[in-house]
């Protein structure tokens, strides 16, 4: 289980709070990414916070309500149109950056998920497999992914075809049928090679019908 040990340790070097940041929708073929960044309060921290991959939507959704109201978070978000035009990496990067801008007080100290912190200026430290590490990174990955997963269910209700409420853009069996048939919609990753293929086929007027 994750704990506060890297917190801990940069708290006390850097004199100030140390926010947990973590993102989700890197991979999957249609709608953005999202990134949280997390400052727990020790003293209000929910019960079963872990890695967001191994819960259930449910327990991600009840953890998620839980945080907000007792710890400081902020989340970032970065579009299909700047996956396309940036690439799935510095819009990941981007949408961290957001995520911590957006938070309520400056975190003195930045902890990532993964082996790469943004270019910006705070004090930063990547994390590998920080999201089962640390505790913060871990509730960061729980927020972004819930985040992610209510775009994706709104998505869904203008394109169910896609099969988004259960899948949430990934390449599932379903999603790749339904680009076979339909094509992408706006929402769809024309820089991600299915979507970029299903768009040859059908031509670029697709989006425009959608």
């Amino acid at each position: 289980m994750p704990d506060l040990k890297y917190e801990r340790r940069y708290k006390r070097l850097h004199k100030g709070p140390v926010a947990g940041v973590d993102e989700a929708g890197r991979g999957p073929l249609a709608g953005p990414v999202v990134a949280a960044a997390v400052v727990l309060d020790p003293r209000c921290i929910p019960d079963g916070i872990d890695d967001s991959k191994v819960l259930t939507a449910a327990r991600r959704a009840d953890l998620c309500a839980r945080i907000l109201v007792c710890a400081r978070v902020g989340v970032g978000v970065a579009s299909v149109e700047e996956i396309d035009t940036l690439n799935i990496f510095w819009a990941t990067m981007l949408a961290m950056t957001r995520a911590v801008a957006a938070l309520d007080i400056p975190p003195a100290f930045v902890l990532v998920d993964g082996n790469r912190c943004p270019d910006w200026d705070h004090q930063s430290q990547a994390v590998v497999g920080g999201d089962a590490r640390c505790l913060s990174i871990a509730a960061a990955s729980i927020v972004a992914k819930h985040r992610r997963d209510c775009m994706m269910d709104e998505l869904d209700a203008l394109h169910p075809e896609y099969g988004w409420r259960s899948n949430k853009g990934y390449s599932a069996k379903v999603h790749q049928e339904a680009l076979r048939v339909h094509g992408p919609t706006p929402h769809h990753r024309r820089s991600f090679w299915r979507v970029a293929q299903a768009e040859l086929d059908f031509g670029p007027g697709v989006a425009a019908a959608e």
